[in-house]
């Protein structure tokens, strides 16, 4: 199947411009364009832990910085989205996991992406299995291991 074509704006927050030299754009638009089903817009925002604790408490209601939010604003035809990461989030998630940083980054982008065109995880068991295989199949087409695997 033919890679869809997508349109990606990259931002980095001051307090998370340290991630710049490991998110470089063409790495990002790879990753992503491989979850994406149909062509996107999409903008990827590296952001710092107040940002993304004041996101993640504005928008979920929960008072803490989690590692990605996915805004998703239009899915058809052409899937418009935002995707806030936040550095401090995915860097320790990283050595929790025993990951590089590259591969956690890679592997929240195609989550985030996979939310921007309607999967999700959060509905229910099966659901939640579907979605992580999809993650799993995209990752190891682009040359990662398991996210998943313990």
């Amino acid at each position: 199947m033919p890679l869809k074509h997508l349109t990606l704006s990259l931002q980095f927050a001051r307090d998370a411009a340290g991630h710049r030299a490991l998110l470089a754009r063409h790495r990002v638009a790879r990753w992503i364009r491989h979850a994406l089903e149909r062509d996107a817009e999409i903008t990827v925002r590296i952001v710092g832990g107040e940002e993304g604790q004041r996101l993640n408490r504005d928008y979920r209601r929960k008072d803490y910085a989690t590692n990605v939010l996915t805004f998703d604003y239009q899915r058809e035809p052409v899937v418009l989205a935002d995707l806030v990461l936040c550095a401090p989030v995915v860097e320790r998630e990283a050595r929790e996991q025993h990951k590089t940083l590259q591969e956690h980054y890679a592997h929240l982008l195609v989550h985030g992406a996979l939310h921007a065109q309607g999967w999700d995880h959060e509905t229910g068991e099966r659901q939640a299995r579907a979605m992580e295989a999809r993650e799993t199949a995209i990752l190891r087409g682009l040359g990662f291991a398991d996210p998943y695997a313990a």
